[in-house]
């Protein structure tokens, strides 16, 4: 019986090697869609960014839109209580994704005047913003959004969140520091604007009956 000859191996080994070795399929439709979505490129100002989606998913109810005031206004609510815990995983990375995030659906959310409605309430200083946070979500608003911002109402202001406020003023204009609100109950929200479309987190609803719990 006749055995193959040395070259006919080494042929034989290359087209098997060729066959484990050989490129990818490429990705199909369906997977570059799937791609596409966990990255969103935004332009803040005059510069382009990418956005991970796939990182701040847990954490994009934090911004919402609350309806109007006066007809056209927009209310623009953030729930620090959806903010991720400071001893998550990748912690820095997350907030530096949910920064962009946040200054690009602000953007999206304004055409003109507008408030905004920060919900303080049900949150663990864990989750508390830093400031070098708060200050650099100050500095990359445009000056639209400064100038078109009527009114900064912190509901349920705790200790931390006045003090950390408090550091900031050097860093933020007089003219925005007079737009800051202070507010100590969700009734008296409602006495200031329209609640029908205000989505209130249950965590929240709770802390407004015991106000001194989270301050």
């Amino acid at each position: 019986m006749d055995t193959p000859d040395e070259a006919d191996s080494v042929d034989f080994d290359a087209v098997e090697c060729g066959a484990a070795a050989g490129a990818p399929a490429p990705p199909s439709e369906s997977e570059q869609r799937a791609e596409s979505r966990l990255w969103r490129s935004v332009l803040i100002g005059e510069q382009e960014h990418r956005i991970d989606m796939k990182s701040i998913e847990p954490y994009k109810r934090v911004i919402s839109h609350g309806g109007y005031y006066e007809e056209q206004h927009a209310i623009i609510m953030f729930a620090a209580c959806f903010l991720p815990d400071s001893d998550c995983d990748n912690y820095t990375y997350v907030m530096e994704n949910l920064f962009l995030y946040v200054i690009s659906t602000l953007e999206l959310m304004v055409a003109e005047d507008y408030m905004i409605v920060y919900l303080n309430g049900a949150t663990p200083r864990r989750r508390m913003p830093g400031f070098s946070w708060m200050k650099k979500c100050y500095q990359m608003i445009d000056r639209r959004l400064k100038k078109n911002l009527k009114m900064f109402i912190i509901v349920h202001p705790s200790f931390f969140i006045r003090t950390l406020l408090g550091i900031t003023r050097p860093f933020i204009s007089s003219k925005f520091s007079s737009k800051i609100k202070y507010v100590h109950s969700l009734r008296e929200l409602g006495q200031i604007i329209p609640m029908e479309y205000v989505h209130i987190p249950p965590s929240i609803i709770r802390s407004d009956l015991h106000p001194n719990h989270f301050s």
